[in-house]
């Protein structure tokens, strides 16, 4: 103590024993706070990411929604995702499924204005932007594209091995690829110089993604087949058709993958 308070007073910091002692104390109480915190934080993520890995939805949702108000982004991001998460289940009413699409671009967005580094939020703000133009109208998502883009790109700036990334910029190139003309139309008259892409330009998104984490991700396995029958080429389209079909169906997305690559394979 004695140390302590002449280490104080070499600083200048003239007190009294009795104000410097509750001085002392409210340090240690905030000290112990943050450390408290911290640790609280890395124990929900920890928990959250155990749910997530076990395909918890709603227990993932109660636990992370309790932590709505944090300023943590590793925290954010990951409500942002188990907010859209939920909302995409059959289970949710179509009202819900609208609130919790636009609570989750809130915390997407509030993530990225607590750490604008950290590059799951880049991503997840991106997919979250997407999903509310399904509410807003075609002109809205169009007019959305260029800035869903740049926040995929920055994510992959930032963490260059994140496959889910690299494959929703392919979902982002095929999207255009095949866009309707009276979108095109739409497009030119929101962009001086509309954005355009090919099937061959997704296609080389999809096999990055892939050459990142090879088999992560069912719906990969299916755009590798789609895009391959967009351009003509039948063989690969079976081989990964056939792959996203038999890829284990561990959530409501992947059943919805089996089913559209067994019929494309029954189509062809």
């Amino acid at each position: 103590g004695t140390q302590v308070l002449r280490k104080s007073l070499q600083r200048g910091v003239v007190l009294s024993t009795g104000s410097f002692l509750v001085y002392e104390a409210r340090k240690l109480i905030s000290g112990f706070a943050e450390v408290h915190a911290s640790f609280k934080v890395e124990d929900v993520i920890e928990q959250a990411d155990y749910l997530y890995g076990s395909g918890e939805t709603e227990k993932l949702y109660r636990l992370l929604v309790q932590h709505k108000n944090s300023d943590d982004a590793e925290l954010l991001w990951r409500l942002a995702r188990s907010s859209r998460d939920l909302a995409q289940l059959g289970s949710t009413s179509a009202e819900e499924k609208k609130k919790l699409t636009y609570d989750s671009l809130e915390y997407a967005k509030k993530a990225l204005e607590k750490n604008e580094s950290n590059f799951a939020a880049h991503k997840w703000y991106g997919i979250c932007l997407s999903d509310v133009g399904d509410y807003e109208g075609i002109k809205t998502k169009i007019g959305n594209a260029i800035i869903i883009k740049e926040h995929f790109q920055r994510a992959i700036e930032l963490n260059p091995k994140d496959a889910t990334t690299i494959h929703l910029i392919g979902i982002w190139c095929y999207s255009f690829a095949e866009m309707p003309w009276y979108q095109r139309k739409i497009a030119a008259t929101l962009f001086a110089t509309p954005p355009t892409s090919t099937f061959q330009e997704a296609l080389r998104y999809f096999h990055m993604a892939e050459e990142a984490d090879p088999n992560f991700y069912s719906k990969n396995l299916l755009f590798l087949g789609k895009t391959y029958l967009k351009l003509n080429n039948k063989k690969m389209a079976l081989l990964w058709l056939s792959k996203a079909k038999e890829y284990p169906a561990q959530t409501e997305e992947d059943k919805q993958v089996q089913k559209e690559a067994l019929e494309l394979l029954n189509s062809i």
